[in-house]
C-alpha cells in the first residue's frame, strides 16, 4: 500500500492494532459531534483523526458516525442495544483524555479480556480433541497428513496388528 496522504501511517496494521479501546458488546453505534474549527473542538479533532481508525478496527461490529460542524460543543453519543444512550462531554478535553474516558466507562476491563483471550486460545490450540461443542476437533485423523480414520479408509496391511503377528510368526517359523 503506497504511504501517501496525510499522516499515512494511521492506515499500517501496525498502527490500528495499537488501539486499546475494546467495547462491551452492549455498544451497537456511536457518533462523534464536533467542529473543523475552534479550541473547543481541538481534543475531538484529533480524536477523531487519530483515535477512530483504531476503534474502528478493534470494534468492526460497533457503526461509527461522525457529525462536522452541527453542534456549538463537542459531544460523543453512545447507543446501547437495550435502548439506553450514553452522552460523553468532550469539550476542552485532549484526544488522549477523550479516549481514557471512554475506555473507563464503556471498554472492557483488563480481566475481561485476558479471560476472552485465554477462552479463545483454549478452543483454538491444535492438540486438543473431543466432542466439537468444547473443540475445534474430534478425532486426530481430521488433520491434513494425518492416517485417516480406519472406520472410513482401511489400513494397509503393514499397520495391522494381526499382519505384523502373522509376518513375524512367518520369520520365525
Amino acid at each position: 500500500m503506497p504511504m501517501k496522504g496525510r499522516f499515512p501511517i494511521r492506515r499500517t496494521l501496525q498502527y490500528l492494532s495499537q488501539g486499546d479501546v475494546i467495547f462491551k458488546s452492549s455498544v451497537k453505534v456511536m457518533t462523534v459531534n464536533y467542529n473543523t474549527a475552534g479550541e473547543l473542538s481541538e481534543g475531538a479533532r484529533k480524536f477523531v483523526f487519530f483515535n477512530i481508525p483504531q476503534i474502528q478496527y478493534k470494534n468492526p461490529w460497533v457503526q461509527i458516525m461522525l457529525f462536522r460542524n452541527m453542534t456549538p460543543s463537542p459531544f460523543v453519543r453512545f447507543y446501547l442495544d437495550n435502548g439506553e444512550q450514553v452522552l460523553v462531554d468532550v469539550e476542552d478535553k485532549t484526544n488522549k483524555e477523550i479516549n481514557e474516558h471512554i475506555k473507563k466507562i464503556l471498554g472492557k476491563s483488563k480481566e475481561t479480556l485476558e479471560k476472552e483471550e485465554k477462552e479463545r486460545k483454549k478452543l483454538s490450540h491444535p492438540a486438543t480433541f473431543g466432542p466439537k461443542k468444547y473443540h475445534l476437533r474430534e478425532c486426530m485423523c481430521e488433520i491434513e497428513g494425518q492416517v485417516p480414520c480406519p472406520a472410513f479408509v482401511p489400513l494397509p496391511k503393514e499397520m495391522r496388528g494381526k499382519y505384523k503377528a502373522a509376518m513375524k510368526n512367518e520369520a520365525s517359523a
